[in-house]
């Protein structure tokens, strides 16, 4: 009972004498790490104002605003362990070895944030544009270091991780996209005719662009018709809907005109 006792008291000596040794310095490590979690945000801040000035994607905007506040809290962090006394250079050893290892263990990872910091500053293409990629297309809805997130006409998203859109064939449309629509006309009509009203029907349409301007032309013989090619540009948000409203105006333009839309026909012969 006596050893007991003893045992007890000898370890309230120790932890009263670290506590008195270290225990001031431990509270100033604390204080300092708050301090730079406050500063890391309050640069951070003026970083992003800074960088607003600058006009440059989002998603650059935020990788730099977090180095920022990482590296300002970095180094609060090692200024509150020389406080403490510890030795950093075995520390940055170690945190060197365990390093490597997760980078082996998380190379798919680490691909997609290569990928997307080629994405970013590269910028094949902005928040907003039109693109098809491997064999997926919509509107670019978010760039982030892992994926690049694509929004479709019926409120459907595709996430793509980046390493899957680095060094793939990309066609960018930007923000406005052609149409291409075909209507077949019989051979004895009045080509100025058909060309006359097909260009109404676009300045009809609100959604059609002026510039650049539409591309209305003959571009096939086909078995049974002329086939009229109707190219106009649309915005993207309209690229459905510009398509269904001019066809059916075309075909309503015809019908009103006189103009024949002939139906293909095939003759078979028995001998």
């Amino acid at each position: 009972m006596i050893d007991q006792l003893q045992n007890m008291s000898h370890v309230q000596s120790v932890i009263i004498d670290l506590a008195i040794e270290f225990g001031p310095k431990v509270l100033v490590a604390i204080i300092i790490i708050v301090f730079g979690y406050f500063a890391g945000g309050w640069v951070g801040r003026i970083a992003q104002r800074s960088l607003h000035r600058l006009h440059l994607e989002p998603p650059l905007n935020q990788i730099i605003v977090r180095i920022v506040r990482a590296s300002v809290l970095a180094l609060f962090t090692i200024m509150a362990l020389e406080n403490l006394g510890v030795e950093l250079l075995p520390l940055i050893a170690g945190l060197g070895v365990a390093g490597a290892g997760v980078a082996l263990a998380m190379q798919g990872v680490l691909g997609n944030v290569m990928a997307g910091l080629t994405i970013i500053f590269t910028r094949p293409f902005h928040v907003g544009d039109y693109i098809s990629i491997v064999g997926n297309e919509g509107t670019v809805a978010n760039i982030s270091l892992f994926t690049t997130v694509l929004s479709h006409t019926d409120h459907s998203q595709v996430v793509i991780p980046n390493r899957k859109i680095v060094g793939e064939i990309l066609h960018n449309y930007g923000t406005i996209r052609q149409l291409d629509i075909h209507v077949g006309v019989a051979y004895d009509t009045d080509l100025d005719k058909v060309l006359a009203a097909v260009d109404e029907v676009l300045r009809a349409n609100a959604r059609v662009l002026e510039d650049p301007r539409p591309v209305v032309t003959a571009d096939m013989l086909a078995p049974s018709a002329i086939s009229i090619a109707v190219k106009p540009w649309v915005a993207v948000p309209d690229y459905v809907q510009a398509h269904g409203e001019i066809t059916k105006a075309v075909v309503e333009m015809f019908r009103q005109r006189g103009i024949v839309i002939p139906v293909s026909q095939t003759a078979v012969q028995i001998s």
